[in-house]
């Protein structure tokens, strides 16, 4: 890559990215200068949870970059039409959709409630659908258009489809609607693929959903997510679409060998890092 910072100047809407994985992948093409625009909907601080959107679009100008904070719900389709519009208003077009906002509920089949069931559908499939199909007539004009999808590749493994069942079809289900949506718009060379770690990362979801003080110490940090994100959205849409892609791998295939820096706790060996769900 000639060009020292490929997002400059890059417009790019991401559902969610208050804090954790999100914020890193925004902060991350920040630095390039892209201008970033989040769908999310923590306007007022949440007792439990770090930042707001404000505070992240506060984050993103001191990082460098341009932001735009949309209070809306990726579950609404108004919201999203709303955040295709005002992000293509305000920076004139859109060049790549970030499909981050997630729900997650670990419970069993015969455990888990209804509600929680319908939520992970609503935030995490249907989401991922709606702000992407919203968003290709606008992508179809950028130069090199990318939809990423921080979801799993399609491990159909028992250990896996029995371990929790509906948080399991509903992140496949991001996935599916990824990849249909790189064969569907191949045409238009729209780039449609998905990202997923190989160990937990430190984020609210291992928080307060997967393991405490515990699973956080033996994580990695949200930084190896976005810099793997940003080596993603910067290779040429047309060739590189339709992958499952996986963190480590992605940043092995761009010359990094040495993963160490990213460890949560600093001096963490590889070998004591918690493996991440949906991997063998």
């Amino acid at each position: 890559m000639t060009d020292a910072k490929p997002l400059a100047g890059k417009t790019l809407l991401m559902s969610g990215g208050s804090r954790g994985i999100g914020l890193a992948i925004a902060l991350r093409a920040a630095r390039d200068g892209a201008n970033i625009a989040l769908l999310a909907k923590t306007d007022q601080p949440h007792p439990k949870l770090e930042g707001t959107v404000h505070t992240a679009a506060a984050e993103i100008v001191a990082a460098g970059g341009q932001a735009l904070p949309i209070v809306g719900d990726v579950r609404d389709e108004d919201s999203i039409t709303e955040a295709v519009l005002k992000t293509q208003g305000e920076f004139g077009g859109i060049d790549i959709v970030v499909n981050n906002a997630s729900a997650i509920d670990l419970s069993g089949t015969l455990e888990l409630g209804t509600k929680r069931f319908d939520l992970m559908q609503a935030v995490n499939v249907r989401g991922t659908f709606l702000l992407s199909r919203a968003a290709i007539p606008v992508l179809r004009d950028a130069a090199n258009p990318h939809i990423l999808s921080l979801s799993p590749p399609l491990n159909l493994s028992p250990k896996w489809l029995g371990a929790h069942t509906g948080y399991t079809l509903a992140k496949y289900g991001m996935t599916m609607a990824t990849l249909g949506i790189a064969a569907e718009f191949a045409g238009d060379g729209i780039a449609a693929n998905t990202l997923w770690p190989r160990t937990t990362i430190a984020t609210a979801a291992v928080q307060y959903s997967l393991g405490g003080d515990r699973m956080m110490a033996a994580s990695r940090t949200p930084e190896i997510y976005a810099d793997a994100a940003y080596e993603v959205l910067v290779q040429p849409a047309r060739e590189y679409t339709g992958q499952t892609l996986i963190v480590e791998d992605v940043l092995e295939a761009s010359g990094v060998t040495d993963f160490s820096g990213y460890a949560a706790v600093p001096g963490t060996p590889d070998s004591e890092l918690f493996p991440d769900v949906f991997l063998d």
